[in-house]
């Protein structure tokens, strides 16, 4: 999505954002990792920062601005951007178990990941296409 002039990566839709304000004041800031791995780790994570460390290999996509103090920092493992890149990711929440180490877990929600292609413009804004 176009905010200011620039292309963002990673969004939230308006129910996800809703449920990460509500578990902020449960247990303070947080970020979000997507992992390649299977089972849970094929599903977006939510942690209170500081309980999942990121590290070289990782690729942080964007920020999420739900609150109004602690913008929500959004990682994924650089194998897994590898085959993304090309997709703009949306994280939304539906009815259901969650993640066995996320947030939202006891919720009765879990977060989900939805993508579209990238268009031109955000193609080339990334680096990825030709320009004009």
């Amino acid at each position: 999505m176009v905010s200011i002039g620039t292309y963002q990566r990673v969004d939230v839709t308006g129910a996800a954002a809703e449920l990460l304000r509500e578990l902020t004041v449960q247990h303070g800031p947080l970020m979000f990792h997507q992992s390649g791995g299977c089972c849970d780790g094929s599903a977006p994570m939510c942690f209170p920062v500081g309980m999942f460390a990121t590290g070289p290999s990782d690729v942080k996509l964007g920020e999420l601005d739900v609150t109004l103090e602690h913008p929500i920092e959004v990682f994924i493992s650089e194998a897994q951007f590898e085959y993304w890149k090309y997709t703009h990711l949306t994280i939304d929440v539906v009815p259901g178990r969650g993640a066995g180490f996320s947030v939202e877990g006891p919720t009765g929600n879990r977060f989900i990941i939805r993508s579209r292609m990238l268009n031109d413009a955000e193609l080339e804004y990334f680096g990825l296409g030709p320009a004009g």
